[in-house]
C-alpha cells in the first residue's frame, strides 16, 4: 500500500488517477484549490499553483500525510522549480524540466517537433495581427485556429471559418486547423531507458465546444491503431526528451493525414481507459524508493 497525493484531485485528471490509486487499495490525500465536492478521497484546500506559496502546502501537506509519491495533475505546476527537487522524503512524477519547458509553451512544442520532423499544423504567432499571422501561412487557405500559447482544456480556442481582424497578442498563437478526427494519446515513457513503455489512443467522441475543446467522452482504439496517431505521439514525446506520463493531442487534416497539436506533460483527463500507465508510475517508483 502506497500513501500518495495528487494535486489538482478535483479535476478531470487529478480525479481519475485519484479514484484508480483508491481502488488498487492505496491511501490517496488530493490537494486542489476547490476542494468541495465527492469521490473516495480526502481533499485538501492549497492555493493556486501559481501562488508563491503553493509548493510549501504542497509539500506540507505530503509530510503530514507520510506520502512517499506526490502525483501532478496541473499543467501550470509542472515548470515550479520546486517540484523538480529530488530530495525529499518523496518521489514527484514529473518530467525533465526541459521538456516540461517545452510542453507547456505551444509555440516552442511547434518549433521542436518541426525541427525533429514530426508532423505539425502550420502555425505563427499572432503577435503582428491578424493580417500578417494569416499571411505567415501562405498556401493555407482553410479555416484557422487561435489559441493562448500558454493554456490547457481548449481555454481560449477559437476556430475562424474565414480569416478576419483579432486583437491577437504575442501570447497567441495561430494554427491552420485539422478538421478530422482527433485523439487522446496517452504514453508513459521510461525514465532509465527514454523508450516509450505504454501507448495507447483514445478516439474523441465528443468535445467539449463542439469542433474544439476538452474529450467529454472517449473510447479506447485497438492496441498499436491508428499506426500514424500512435508513431506521431511517441515521436513528439522523444523529440522533446519528455520522461513519465504524457497526454499527446493528435488531429487529422482534410486529407486524412496526422498533425500533433500539443503536449501535456502529465496524466490526462482519461487515464482510467489506459491502466497500465497508473500501474507503470507505481512499479517504477517503488523502484526508486528501495535503491
Amino acid at each position: 500500500m502506497r500513501r500518495v497525493v495528487v494535486t489538482g484531485a478535483r479535476g478531470p485528471a487529478g480525479a481519475s488517477v485519484a479514484r484508480q490509486l483508491v481502488e488498487r487499495g492505496h491511501d490517496v490525500l488530493g490537494v486542489d484549490m476547490n476542494p468541495a465536492g465527492d469521490g473516495p478521497f480526502q481533499v485538501l484546500r492549497v492555493p493556486p499553483s501559481l501562488d508563491p506559496t503553493y509548493p510549501d502546502a504542497l509539500f506540507a501537506a505530503a509530510h503530514c500525510w507520510s506520502a512517499d509519491l506526490i502525483i501532478p495533475t496541473v499543467s501550470e505546476e509542472l515548470t515550479l522549480p520546486a517540484l523538480q527537487e529530488t530530495s525529499r522524503e518523496w518521489s514527484v512524477v514529473i518530467g525533465p524540466r526541459s521538456a516540461v519547458s517545452i510542453a507547456s509553451d505551444k509555440w516552442s512544442t511547434y518549433r521542436v517537433l518541426l525541427e525533429a520532423g514530426v508532423p505539425v499544423p502550420a502555425s505563427t504567432l499572432g503577435s503582428s495581427g491578424w493580417p500578417a499571422a494569416a499571411g505567415a501561412l501562405a498556401g493555407y487557405d482553410g479555416p484557422l485556429v487561435s489559441k493562448p500559447r500558454h493554456g490547457r482544456g481548449g481555454r481560449g480556442v477559437v476556430v475562424h471559418p474565414h480569416p478576419e481582424p483579432l486583437g491577437l497578442t504575442s501570447d497567441s498563437i495561430v494554427q491552420e486547423f485539422a478538421p478530422g478526427t482527433e485523439y487522446a494519446v496517452d504514453l508513459l515513457v521510461s525514465s532509465r531507458w527514454g523508450t516509450v513503455d505504454v501507448v495507447a489512443v483514445l478516439e474523441k467522441t465528443a468535445l467539449a465546444q463542439g469542433d474544439v475543446g476538452n474529450g467529454t467522452s472517449v473510447r479506447r482504439l485497438a492496441p498499436g491503431q491508428p499506426a500514424d496517431v500512435v508513431a506521431a505521439a511517441s515521436d513528439a514525446v522523444l523529440a522533446i526528451g519528455l520522461t513519465g506520463p504524457a497526454d499527446v493531442d493528435v488531429r487529422r487534416r482534410h486529407d486524412g493525414s496526422v498533425v500533433v497539436l500539443e503536449i501535456n506533460a502529465r496524466l490526462g483527463a482519461h487515464s482510467a481507459h489506459v491502466p497500465e500507465i497508473c500501474t507503470g508510475i507505481l512499479d517504477h517508483y517503488r523502484v526508486l524508493a528501495t535503491r
